[in-house]
């Protein structure tokens, strides 16, 4: 049975149950001191200090949709996240040639009353409110916590509800309780766009040049545009979903000839649903970051489709223009060091990229860790010895992390790089939506930043000597993982 029958999707813990692992460390590489990353236990810790909830990466990607409403049933302050991504979301858009769009969300902002009294009346109001408002084509409502805490029938309200708008009601179950895993967060949302958005059958007959690549979040139009550059040197068309697809256009997906993941984590819910039920075949492997990344993600495709041998003239061609750009660069990198904290794809394949740009690896960190991120780290499970410490955030952790290794660089979202800034650690994000990061332009680009980083490290040097951290003296003495405690699987 497809798990898009069900009203509710599972949790990211029961899908891949094999190889879930919530917090960890470990040593990797070669060394005395080496441990097979792969055989990680299952973990807690006594103390956490901070987390990331599944809500705040689906909200990433659901305010993206043009012509759609998100309207939040839950605490109002649980959508706060989606206005600092109102920024990617504008962006995004106006690149698209959407100019002035705002992510547009709504909040039923139960109180205490509600709680007791249940809030269902309050979020058919709120629906038909938002309909006759603002004219969506899409009303998204997604049940945050406090919902699913009463019982709230988020489906039996949207049913009822569904007659008097001209909007489609899409459910969304995000209860951040529900999962350690801010990975079920893509699960939840490809749940209902598959769930009420794709057609019963197949909207056509296959497209034989039209290839899903699934974007996320974290992927910018200049990303979209070098893999569909690459696609279109081998006659192909890229469909990029979900991110910024307007609602009509999901259709398209079950047209296509095949589907291409870019980030695993991400895509395996909705790309094996358009398989088993669409018969669309999907490739689910690698993350097209870095030279070698981005070369197998290609080669794989070609030989799906029978077009190896143009594949590899183009791998070939596009791997010498970007040897000869990074000659220049790569003598300087030689040697220094760098420490990676991020997703779990995104971090790994990062690491991977630095290394093949001549960087140490001390320590990449992973928001959490499955099945799909074996492929990656067994890549990097061959040089020098690095730290790899599996945890939803804590920044407690990163900080003794940090100070202990002293790497040259830190890659990592904001709040890593303010710590690693306070330090005197100079910092690049992880990713911005408005640079170039994937395939072989993103390696590049990347390079660069890296470069004018490292040239001039002064201003971290400058804030490593004034700021502080709210950490004393003593953490900094203690093993950084003497809070993780192994747990019964």
């Amino acid at each position: 049975m497809s798990y898009l029958d069900s009203p509710v999707p599972p949790i990211r813990e029961r899908r891949h149950p094999e190889t879930a692992l919530a917090h960890g460390a470990a040593r990797c590489g070669h060394g005395p001191q080496r441990s097979t990353c792969a055989v990680l236990a299952q973990s807690d810790r006594s103390f956490t200090q901070g987390s990331i909830c599944p809500l705040l990466p689906a909200l990433g990607i659901m305010t993206s949709l043009p012509e759609t409403v998100v309207l939040l049933h839950g605490a109002v302050g649980c959508g706060s996240c989606a206005n600092g991504n109102n920024v990617n979301v504008r962006a995004g858009r106006a690149a698209r040639g959407d100019p002035g769009q705002d992510a547009m969300w709504l909040s039923t902002a139960l109180n205490e009353i509600n709680v007791i009294n249940g809030g269902e009346e309050k979020l058919a109001a709120a629906i038909v409110e938002a309909d006759a408002t603002y004219h969506p084509k899409v009303i998204l409502t997604v049940s945050g916590c406090l919902p699913g805490v009463i019982g709230d029938d988020l489906d039996g309200v949207a049913a009822k509800t569904q007659s008097q708008v001209k909007a489609k009601i899409l459910p969304v179950h995000c209860e951040g309780f529900k999962s350690r895993f801010m990975a079920t967060a893509y699960d939840v949302v490809y749940h209902a766009l598959g769930r009420h958005l794709l057609p019963e059958k197949a909207a056509g007959p296959t497209d034989p040049v039209a290839v899903n690549v699934m974007n996320v979040g974290s992927m910018g139009l200049t990303d979209e545009k070098e893999l569909a550059k690459l696609l279109g040197e081998l006659g192909l068309v890229a469909n990029f979903f979900p991110v910024f697809a307007r609602p009509e256009s999901f259709a398209q997906a079950t047209q296509a000839r095949i589907s291409i993941s870019v980030c695993p984590t991400h895509d395996d819910y909705f790309l094996r649903h358009l398989e088993e039920k669409y018969h669309v075949p999907y490739i689910i492997r690698h993350m097209p970051i870095g030279i070698k990344n981005t070369s197998q993600w290609l080669l794989d495709l070609g030989q799906e489709l029978g077009l190896t041998k143009p594949t590899q003239a183009l791998v070939k061609k596009e791997e010498a223009e970007l040897a000869k750009a990074l000659a220049d660069l790569k003598p300087f990198f030689a040697g220094k060091t760098a420490f990676i904290s991020a997703g779990e794809y995104r971090s790994l394949a990062t690491a991977l990229l630095l290394r093949e740009l001549g960087f140490k690896i001390l320590g990449i960190r992973s928001f959490h860790f499955d099945s799909f991120a074996e492929v990656e780290l067994a890549k990097l499970d061959q040089g020098e010895d690095f730290i790899f410490n599996v945890a939803n955030v804590q920044p407690f952790e990163e900080a003794n992390l940090l100070k202990r290794l002293k790497p040259d660089i830190f890659l990592g979202h904001w709040h890593g790089n303010s710590t690693a800034a306070r330090l005197g650690i100079p910092a690049q994000v992880i990713y911005n939506s408005g640079y170039a990061y994937l395939g072989y332009q993103g390696a590049y680009d990347l390079a660069r930043r890296l470069y004018r980083r490292l040239k001039n490290p002064a201003f971290y040097a400058r804030v490593g000597q004034f700021a502080t951290l709210p950490y004393r003296a003593s953490w900094y003495q203690e093993e950084p993982f003497s809070h993780i405690r192994e747990t019964q699987q």
